[in-house]
């Protein structure tokens, strides 16, 4: 039964969650750390406590597990705020978000009792477990096996290029079962669980990337996230359909990123004929960056007021605006670098590290060659529709 509170014994509300919330928090707590977060391979504790205090973990959460009740509009501003500051912080909030998201709309109302209010408050950190050095996009090479025991779920396998999997105190693995393929909630004490970094990669060094093997591991009767052999059309869809929303939000950020950077330089920078500003082929260059960061905003926020009506055309819209973000980040972020000359190429520069985040992109939650295909596919359906 819910109680009532009156306004005689009710708290002060939250602060506001909001797009200006956010930009305040990244550029006040993230961005005068990302270049060391980079460089270090891992984000700072205290930092992640602040997302936590700050409600940025997993603000779409319903306000009685702990949650801020955020629109996934709001939730896209916020991951393209914070992916305008770190694209390795941002793909944190990716991840827990993923599997927030699975245990709320997927999960028992065991589970969500247990892990929600954690995972609200940051208290327990969440990564999502699909890809293995076999299967990435191609999830159909899934080679991760879960049977039933006599203490429950038995989970084995090798799963790689886990985001945050440094850090994760509970993993979400998928797993074929005798049904087809499940999703597991285990937390990363679970006997058999094997956490090692990988570390040096192109992009997103701070995000903390592990391969995660379960050798045996015993996830226990419940758990289970949804019926048996349910996961492949229902939780990975919805997951992997979010983390997408978050993805094409954060390559906004980075497309804003090298707007503000190159703008600035070219502002500043001195050449023979006068400032760099004035000269005709960097101004189309930033002309073309500023057109395409307005596009691809309009597409993931679409794609989010989709999310917020129920809307199952969201996916598609989700798709698209992941495939323009992340094509239009690495292209700007590529002529961010050429703006700055050799200083945009030395090491601990913004656009250095946005260049190499902005690749990352176009590879994460489905490669754009997938995306295509999809898109592609669609649009035959569509033709025949009509």
């Amino acid at each position: 039964m819910t109680s009532v509170v009156t306004a005689s014994d009710a708290v002060d509300p939250a602060p506001a969650l909001d797009r200006a919330a956010a930009r305040r928090f990244a550029r006040e707590h993230v961005a005068p750390l990302a270049a060391r977060f980079d460089q270090a391979g891992h984000i700072a504790q205290d930092t992640l406590d602040r997302i936590g205090a700050a409600g940025l973990w997993a603000p779409f959460l319903p306000v009685e597990y702990g949650g801020r009740g955020a629109s996934m509009l709001t939730l896209g501003h916020i991951h393209e705020e914070v992916g305008r500051a770190c694209s390795s912080v941002r793909s944190l909030l990716t991840v827990h978000g993923m599997v927030s998201w699975a245990v709320l709309r997927f999960g028992s109302p065991q589970q969500r009792e247990h892990w929600l209010p954690r995972l609200a408050t940051g208290a327990v950190l969440a990564a999502f477990c699909l890809s293995e050095p076999g299967a990435g996009s191609d999830a159909a090479g899934l080679t991760a096996q879960a049977t039933r025991g006599p203490q429950g779920w038995v989970v084995d396998g090798h799963k790689k290029w886990i985001t945050g999997g440094q850090r994760a105190d509970l993993f979400l693995v998928f797993a074929r079962t005798g049904s087809g393929i499940g999703a597991f909630l285990v937390p990363r004490g679970t006997p058999g669980v094997i956490v090692t970094p990988i570390d040096g990669m192109l992009g997103t060094r701070g995000s903390m990337l592990a391969e995660v093997r379960l050798d045996g591991a015993v996830a226990g009767p419940d758990a289970l996230v949804g019926p048996d052999g349910f996961a492949a059309g229902m939780v990975m869809t919805g997951v992997l359909d979010l983390g997408r929303y978050s993805v094409a939000a954060g390559s906004v950020g980075i497309l804003q990123a090298c707007l503000d950077a190159s703008a600035r330089h070219a502002a500043q920078r001195e050449v023979s004929s006068g400032r760099l500003r004035d000269l005709q082929l960097i101004q189309a260059k930033l002309s073309d960056m500023v057109t395409d960061t307005r596009a691809a905003r309009l597409l993931y926020e679409e794609a989010g007021r989709l999310k917020d009506r129920g809307d199952a055309a969201t996916l598609m819209a989700t798709w698209v605006a992941k495939y323009f973000a992340s094509v239009a980040a690495a292209r700007h972020a590529a002529e961010a670098v050429q703006i700055h000359g050799a200083l945009g190429c030395g090491p601990g520069h913004p656009v250095e590290r946005l260049y190499r985040d902005a690749k990352v992109m176009e590879i994460i939650e489905g490669s754009n060659e997938i995306q295509r295909i999809t898109i592609a596919s669609d649009a035959y359906r569509e033709a025949f529709h009509e």
